[in-house]
């Protein structure tokens, strides 16, 4: 499968279902909370609900402040740590930066790079971005790779040429896929309470499985996880999560909830 406008470089795309990939959820807290308390209660609502759910990989990106506290609520949980963000250096005079091996003290095992908010509101290019994703994985972190349009990007039919320019600065010099997860967060439906109909995410989705499938192969493509993010609710989870190519969701407002994340998560049903 060729996208037009997109240079072939590999065999043939595949996509669909795959019984190896394992669903994927993300818990995005962005900037919330308003207390270490009220963190540690959110946490440790979570871990009450997901803390032995064994059908999906799940994590918390809480704020750097945030994160002793979390990781104390998720004590012993299959809930994961993740840090909403990284610099990507070990140390040296970067006011404010958090370090990967500095997460990673706190109990942090995730990240994301590239959010949509790091782009627009804190001005991170896609080189940015893919030093922090070079950087993350380094480290040893599993790192989750945001990708997504605007609506004027949309409405001009840029789609695919926009999440093919960020893949490709954003996994430059990435030689291994297996602790990469892509979460697809189409700008316009991030916080806006629209969404992506369960077709145009499932379409786009394929789409960025054959840009993987050109750059790095049938296999890679096939292997890895792309998650959906963009005003995922409990109401409309289970049919965005029943596309072939939905691995999971990058869960914004609705993880503040700890019930409305859990019936997401569970909403993957049996796992694949």
């Amino acid at each position: 499968r060729t996208i037009a406008g997109w240079p072939h470089r590999g065999g043939p795309a595949v996509t669909g279902r795959s019984m190896e990939r394992r669903p994927v959820f993300g818990g995005n807290w962005k900037m919330n909370p308003g207390s270490v308390r009220e963190a540690h209660a959110l946490a440790a609502g979570v871990r009450r609900r997901l803390g032995s759910w064994h059908k999906a990989d799940v994590a918390l990106f809480a704020p750097g402040p945030y994160l002793p506290t979390a990781h104390e609520a998720l004590r012993d949980a299959r809930v994961a740590l993740g840090a909403q963000d990284l610099f990507p250096a070990d140390g040296g005079a970067f006011t404010g930066g958090m370090s990967p091996p500095m997460l990673q003290s706190v109990g942090a095992t995730w990240a994301l790079a590239g959010h949509s908010e790091r782009r627009t509101v804190f001005g991170e290019d896609d080189a940015v971005v893919g030093a922090k994703v070079r950087a993350g994985l380094a480290a040893g972190l599993q790192v989750v790779l945001c990708i997504g349009e605007t609506r004027e990007q949309r409405d001009q039919g840029a789609t695919l040429h926009v999440l093919a320019r960020q893949l490709e600065v954003g996994l430059h010099g990435v030689k291994d896929l297996a602790r990469l997860v892509v979460a697809y967060e189409p700008v316009w439906a991030i916080g806006t309470g629209q969404v992506a109909t369960p077709a145009l995410a499932q379409q786009t989705h394929a789409g960025i499985r054959a840009i993987l499938a050109d750059r790095r192969g049938a296999a890679a493509a096939q292997a890895t996880r792309i998650q959906y993010g963009g005003s995922v609710k409990p109401h409309n989870a289970a049919e965005l999560l029943a596309q072939p190519d939905i691995d999971g969701a990058l869960v914004g407002g609705a993880s503040l909830d700890p019930d409305a994340f859990a019936a997401i998560v569970k909403a993957a049903g049996g796992g694949r």
